[in-house]
C-alpha cells in the first residue's frame, strides 16, 4: 500500500518502523514537518520525544540515548547542523550509533529556507574537530528517503558510528507516493558497550577524553581502520545510460532528478550522455568513476552549490579526463531544460576538442 507523504514525514515513519524509539530535535525550516511528525508518532510507540532547548542539547540527548542502547536520531538544517557538530564528533569518538538527518537549505550563515546542496563538504569531511568520518546517505526521492532510513540505523549500529542522511528542502517538502511495506527493524548487533547498570557484570566507561597521547593515537588508528572497512564494504551508487555515453553527469539527490530529465532531452537529440548518481557520498563511489574514465574522457558535475561534489570527482579521476561543472548556489533550483542547454553546450565543445 502506498501513502502520499512529504519527504520529512516519510523519514519519520520509516525511522519508527526501523526501530527508532528516541527523537530529539529543535525547530528549523525546511525540516519542521519531521519534528512535528515525530512529536505525534514517537509517543504512540512508547518512545521518547523531546523538543530540546537547543540544537546542542538535542545532539547530546542523542548521545545519552545511544549509550543506553536506544536507536536515536535527530534532524535539522544548515545552521542547526553546524551547532550539532561538536556532539557528532563526540559520538564518533565514543563509537556510538546515531542517525542525523539534514534537510539542507541555502547558506552560508542563516542563508535562506530554499533547497540547496551546500552542506556536502560539512557532511563528508566530518564537520567537527578531529580525525573522524560520518557515513553519508543521499536520497533522491521520497521513497528513497524511506528506504534509506532503516539502512542508516543498520549501518550506524553495525559500525558504531554516526550516519548522516543528506536531503534538501525540496526533498523534505515534496509529496510523493511511498510504500513502507518492506521496511523492518533489520539486523541487530551486539551492544556490549551500553551503560545499563553494572549489576552482575564489570563496570564500563564510555569517554572521548584521552589525556595519554599514545592512547589517543591508538584510538585514532582504530577509528581509521574502521573507516577503511566502511570504504571497502558500503559504497552505493546508481548508473544511468553510461554504457554508450560520451559524457557522464555526476549528480546526487535532487540534482540527479533534474539531471535525469535533462538527459532524457539530450538523448532525444542523440547526444550520448549518461549519469553516475552517488547514493553514499561517504564512502564515495570513486571506483566506478575511475572505471568509467577508462572509456570516457568528459565528466559533467552538477550540484546545487558553488562546487563541493566536484572535489571528490576530481580526486577520483586522479588527473584523468576533463571535468565540466555547473552549479546554482543559494537555493535556486535549476530546471531540466536549463540543465539540458548547459550540458549540450559543453557536449558540443568537448566533441569539437576531440576532433581537433
Amino acid at each position: 500500500m502506498k501513502r502520499l507523504m512529504s519527504g520529512n514525514a516519510a523519514a519519520g515513519e520509516a525511522a519508527v518502523l526501523a526501530g527508532c524509539t528516541c527523537y530529539f530535535g529543535y525547530p528549523i525550516t525546511p525540516q519542521n514537518e519531521l519534528t512535528e511528525y515525530m512529536a505525534k508518532r514517537i509517543p504512540e510507540i512508547g518512545g521518547v520525544f523531546i523538543q530540546s532547548e537547543s540544537e546542542i542539547a538535542a545532539i547530546n540527548m542523542v548521545l545519552g540515548a545511544s549509550v543506553a542502547g536506544a536507536r536515536a536520531m535527530t534532524s535539522s538544517s544548515g545552521p542547526g547542523i553546524s551547532l550539532k557538530q561538536e556532539g557528532i564528533s563526540y559520538l564518533a569518538a565514543d563509537e556510538l550509533p546515531a542517525v542525523i538527518l539534514n534537510m539542507v537549505r541555502g547558506g552560508p550563515g542563516m542563508g535562506n529556507i530554499s533547497p540547496a546542496q551546500s552542506d556536502y563538504l560539512q557532511a563528508t569531511r566530518g564537520g567537527g574537530h578531529g580525525d573522524y568520518r560520518t557515513i553519508v546517505l543521499a536520497p533522491s526521492s521520497v521513497q528513497e528517503i524511506a528506504d534509506l532510513m532503516p539502512l542508516a540505523f543498520d549501518l550506524a549500529e553495525k559500525y558504531r558510528n554516526p550516519v548522516v542522511v543528506l536531503g534538501d528542502g525540496m526533498l523534505g517538502q515534496m509529496m510523493e507516493p511511498v510504500s513502507f511495506d518492506h521496511i523492518t527493524k533489520g539486523d541487530t548487533y551486539p551492544k556490549d558497550y551500553t551503560l545499563t547498570g553494572a549489576k552482575g557484570r564489570a563496570s564500563r566507561m564510555v569517554r572521548s577524553l584521552l589525556f595519554d597521547v599514545k592512547e589517543e593515537e591508538e584510538h585514532n588508528w582504530k577509528l581509521s581502520r574502521k573507516y577503511r572497512r566502511i570504504e571497502q564494504n558500503e559504497v552505493r551508487y546508481e548508473t544511468y545510460l553510461i554504457e554508450d555515453a560520451k559524457m557522464v553527469v555526476v549528480a546526487y539527490g535532487t540534482s540527479a532528478r533534474i539531471a535525469k530529465g535533462a538527459i532524457t532531452r539530450l538523448r532525444r537529440e542523440n547526444l550520448k550522455v549518461g549519469m553516475i548518481r552517488p547514493i553514499t557520498l561517504w564512502p564515495f563511489p570513486a571506483k566506478i568513476i575511475q572505471d568509467t574514465a577508462k572509456q570516457i574522457h568528459d565528466f559533467f558535475v552538477f550540484e546545487m552549490s558553488a562546487g563541493q561534489l566536484i572535489e571528490d570527482v576530481r580526486l577520483a579521476l586522479e588527473g584523468k579526463g576533463h571535468v565540466h561543472f555547473y552549479g546554482r548556489p543559494g537555493g535556486i533550483i535549476p530546471t531540466p531544460v536549463e540543465l539540458y542547454r548547459i550540458i549540450s553546450r559543453h557536449y558540443y565543445q568537448a566533441e569539437r576538442s576531440r576532433k581537433s
